[in-house]
């Protein structure tokens, strides 16, 4: 019999026992080792059952059973010494805190907007990767005490659970969450009632939605739940599932995180006396349209400042970072013109904003755009004044692919910086190789800096390399039993009788070279490239004295039946019975799969086609645990792979026939794996141990653990991107007369620009044989028109030359300003000197200058010689 409905009672606890609700409503025991040793001590059997949900755990807990914890006097020490390291953990000042005074204006409070997080495996909120790095910002900005207010959805089903019909397709069943049987607390109002937010759509009533928040350590995290019954069906499913639905449904969860996020987030801060966030950080461009309602309210909203809709754009930019995570245009939401038209007309959810306004902002106005679309990472790009990829190479990749909004300048000039992503260690390093350092005297705990020591690459060398090989034997060992589990009901939910599954039991080995491929599954990233020569791939598994095992995971967008056709490729060879024990896929691939999947893999394969990997963090999980990366050189590996920390499979590019491509590259895969890395890892001296194998693990430790860390990255952002925010912020709005005096300047400047050009260009000084040391001197005659010479700097653009005349290796020398004549007639004069050999070429070139512009191609305008 079902229920026509349910929920979640929660236990009341014994006063002695009061500490554990805040431990289990904080999420930092999703990464605190400690915390989960109190909740194993309540029932150890419980909490397996439970497979770790703390929430669930108080659940099935037995009134007899918490009187006795509450009586017990050991428990209650260690509950209490616990509880006591949270305090500290959430009060005590940390690397943020500690930061220089002259370091630049440091926010008080930064907004980070994302629609997915990807947290602990008990709090469904993510699809893949972009939910997991989030997840780790959030518990980073926590660890090093970085004042972030995480805004996001809480959606009823959450992504989806994935499992596999008897022919090996893709099924997707989506299981209701209750928020009461979550590690939420609802945000309540004064009185006691549960705080929510409105914003107009069209139709009859408006979007309510109500805010819950996830403690992310330090961090809150703000969920918008539009499951509130005072809103007709239509809108109460806005937050049904992650990534579903028609364009006008996530339309619909776009405006709900953006605006109705910017709502929920003056409401928290209303509520609780926390301050207002100087900077907004958008994680993609899903969140965009919360520049709309931050303009909103600097422009039509009662109490603010009544600013025109330039002047609030440029303060809004000012304090506003954009990350884009996606390396190919299809992966860019885009939404018809009449849509947004619809949604932004009468009654539009940011009221007093001119819809022709909006509709600019997401325009695809350039050569190669469509005119009939709104592209949200186009008015991402346009709603923030600072903008990032994700790592090196895909910073070029989005320069490249962006430069149609900046068309004037060479991509290198685009403005988009790159910050490469990281990992949070205590979420993903096994706790068994921390255990290791500390038993060889390295400080493993969280500093009050929120990173692991240095003491811990430097014990690296100290391992015996028998322990270290035991220990990722262990990992190994772990691995093999979590994924037979998986196997096991993986085939009886297939259909499969207890009798067929005896093989089961001896699947895998623990002490066969592991390979782990674990992702999402589109096209591009190429699940089945292994699977170019089937009978090669065979031999390589089966080998007598080599053989090798592949552990493989990933889930399929449900509307995309060409990855559940690669799935069931995929799943079709793993069950063939001669090779089933080597190879397996399991199904349902989340955090709490790739915790223990990581340590225990001897080698992590990545083969996307080259440059589609935007970054690809999975890697660097894998390598903090002492796993050696074979990948294509995309995204992270790309920039790392220093040729001693693991293989890089030499790409095709270049090759337009993409069958030929996956042939090469196949090929190369497998020659690394018969040829190199097979040998090596089975290459064992007298007491079995892989001598050369260890030392690449020990340089892999050593030369990747700083670098992929998520404190890295998160320093980087405050660095790079969130003080300079800050600073831009602080000095554009003080009386907002920067911000009006910095929008006059833009539309004067673009009024005037079609009268600038450079009439002539003099030189003098360069001999007949030009040396290292000699010098050129430039007058350079400009028109400005109705501009003044200080509305622009005039450059010269030096470097060597390649090819036809093509600049590179740039420098940049300003000249100044020597003589003004009548009719905006202006002289510039420059002194460079030769301080290179080579071949060697300039151009001159007029640019907009103006304090408030952080990039020289923020305006797009350029005038060359």
């Amino acid at each position: 019999m079902r229920a026509i409905r349910r929920f979640t009672v929660r236990p009341v606890l014994p006063a002695a026992l009061a500490p554990v609700l805040e431990l289990v409503t904080n999420l930092r025991w999703s990464w605190d080792p400690a915390t989960q040793d109190v909740f194993a001590a309540m029932d150890p059997d419980a909490w397996e059952a439970a497979a770790h949900d703390p929430v669930k755990l108080l659940g099935a807990l037995s009134a007899e059973r918490l009187d006795e914890l509450a009586a017990d006097p050991e428990f209650l020490a260690s509950l209490a010494a616990t509880h006591a390291d949270l305090g500290e953990y959430l009060r005590g000042d940390r690397w943020y805190q500690k930061l220089p005074a002259d370091g630049g204006e440091r926010p008080r409070a930064i907004a980070y907007f994302s629609p997915e997080y990807g947290i602990t495996s008990v709090l469904p909120q993510y699809s893949g990767g972009l939910g997991i790095l989030a997840g780790d910002h959030l518990k980073t900005a926590s660890d090093l005490g970085i004042p972030i207010v995480g805004v996001g959805l809480l959606y009823r089903h959450g992504y989806f659970r994935q499992s596999l019909s008897r022919e090996g397709w893709q099924q997707e069943t989506y299981p209701v969450l209750d928020p009461d049987g979550l590690p939420i607390t609802p945000l309540r109002e004064a009185d006691g009632s549960h705080a929510q937010i409105s914003l107009a759509v069209p139709g009859d009533q408006p979007l309510l939605a109500r805010i819950w928040v996830a403690q992310v350590g330090r961090v809150p995290l703000l969920l918008l739940d539009s499951d509130v019954e005072a809103n007709p069906l239509p809108l109460r499913e806005v937050t049904d599932r992650l990534y579903g639905g028609t364009a006008e449904h996530r339309l619909r969860q776009e405006l709900l995180l953006g605006v109705g996020g910017v709502r929920a987030l003056r409401a928290w801060s209303r509520i609780t006396g926390a301050p207002e966030p100087e900077v907004f950080h958008t994680n993609e461009g899903h969140a965009g349209f919360l520049g709309l309602e931050r303009i909103r309210e600097l422009s039509v909203a009662e109490g603010g400042p009544h600013l025109d809709f330039a002047a609030a754009l440029e303060v809004s930019r000012a304090g506003t970072v954009f990350t884009t995570h996606t390396p190919v245009p299809a992966g860019i939401d885009r939404f018809p013109r009449e849509l947004i038209a619809q949604y932004f007309g009468a009654n539009s959810p940011v009221p007093g904003i001119d819809v022709e306004d909006v509709l600019a902002l997401g325009a695809e106005d350039y050569d190669g755009g469509d005119p009939g679309v709104f592209n949200m990472a186009v008015m991402g790009f346009r709603l923030a004044q600072r903008a990032n990829g994700v790592s090196e190479l895909h910073g070029h990749v989005s320069r490249d692919m962006f430069n149609g909004l900046w068309s004037a300048f060479d991509a290198d000039e685009v403005p988009i910086a790159s910050i490469t992503n990281g990992v949070h260690a205590p979420t993903w390093v096994a706790r068994e190789v921390f255990e290791l350092a500390a038993r060889l005297g390295a400080d493993v705990s969280s500093t009050g800096d929120g990173e692991v020591g240095d003491q811990v690459w430097s014990v690296v060398d100290k391992v015996p390399a028998d322990e270290l090989w035991a220990t990722k034997r262990a990992l190994r060992s772990r691995l093999v039993d979590d994924a037979r589990g998986r196997l096991r009901r993986s085939w009886e939910r297939r259909g499969a009788a207890p009798a067929e599954l005896g093989w089961i039991d001896s699947a895998l080995d623990p002490d066969v070279l592991t390979i782990g491929f674990a992702r999402r599954v589109p096209s591009y990233k190429r699940l089945t490239l292994m699977l170019r020569d089937p009978e090669r791939l065979k031999r390589i598994l089966l080998h007598p004295d080599r053989p090798v095992q592949l552990v493989i995971a990933g889930k399929a967008h449900p509307a995309d039946d060409g990855g559940k056709a690669l799935i069931q490729e995929i799943v079709r060879f793993a069950d063939d019975a001669a090779v089933r024990h080597r190879i397996v896929f399991l199904p349902n691939y989340d955090i709490a799969m790739a915790q223990p999947l990581y340590p225990g893999c001897d080698v992590w394969l990545n083969n996307p086609l080259r440059p589609y990997e935007a970054c690809g963090t999975s890697g660097m999980k894998a390598a903090l645990n002492g796993a050696l990366n074979l990948s294509i050189l995309d995204g992270w590996w790309d920039e790392w792979y220093d040729g001693d920390n693991g293989w890089a499979i030499p790409s095709a590019d270049g090759i337009a026939d993409e069958h030929a491509r996956d042939d090469i590259e196949a090929n190369a895969l497998y020659d690394l794996i018969e040829n190199e890395v097979a040998p090596r890892f089975y290459d064992t001296d007298a007491s079995g141990v892989p001598v050369r194998w260890i030392e690449m693990v020990r340089h892999t430790l050593k030369s990747l653990g700083p670098k992929v860390l998520s404190t890295r990255m998160l320093r980087d952002y405050v660095e790079r991107l969130y003080v300079p925010a800050a600073g831009s912020a602080h000095a554009i709005n003080s009386s907002f007369a920067g911000a009006r005096d910095l929008a006059a300047f833009k539309q004067r400047v673009r009024a005037g620009w079609n009268e600038v050009r450079i009439d002539h260009v003099e030189s003098s000084g360069v001999s007949e044989t030009p040396a290292v040391g000699g010098a050129l001197d430039l007058r350079v005659f400009v028109s400005l028109g109705a501009l003044a010479p200080d509305d622009v700097t005039v450059e010269v653009v030096h470097g060597r030359v390649k090819g036809e005349d093509h600049l590179r290796d740039i420098r940049v020398t300003p000249l100044a300003l020597a003589e003004s004549y009548e009719g905006g007639r202006h002289r510039f004069e420059g002194h460079l000197v030769l301080d290179r050999p080579g071949a060697f070429g300039y151009t001159v070139r007029v640019l907009p200058r103006h304090p408030g512009l952080v990039s020289v191609a923020e305006l797009g305008l350029v005038t060359l010689a």
